[in-house]
């Protein structure tokens, strides 16, 4: 990776919504969220890639993308995905976060929405 330029102190950010909602409405927590951003943060970690200059993992509340959820949103990009399981969360650590390429088959439609 390389280092930030003055006006970035991390290459990418990834924020994973959490949101939960009591009132029957979908919400990213819903959908198992929480296990996705431990899993990514986790992995980074291991991977040696978070820090300054590299990757940084964060909580969100609502993204306000509930229907596509659970999704987490990469920037500077600004690519938002959705994601079922740990091997998807690999896929977008390994492809977009690592080498800078967008996985294709997890990006939210822009149309979708809450």
């Amino acid at each position: 990776m390389t280092a930030p330029t003055s006006a970035a102190y991390y290459q990418r950010h990834i924020f994973f919504c959490l949101n939960d909602r009591h009132n029957g409405e979908n919400a990213c927590a819903h959908h198992h969220a929480q296990a996705g951003f431990d899993h990514c943060k986790q992995r980074v970690k291991n991977l040696g890639l978070s820090g300054p200059g590299q990757v940084r993992v964060n909580k969100a509340g609502c993204l306000d993308r509930c229907s596509a959820g659970p999704v987490a949103v990469v920037y500077p990009e600004g690519v938002w995905y959705s994601f079922v399981d740990n091997a998807d969360i690999d896929e977008i650590i390994e492809q977009h976060l690592q080498s800078g390429q967008v996985v294709e088959r997890l990006v939210v439609p822009p149309h979708q929405g809450r």
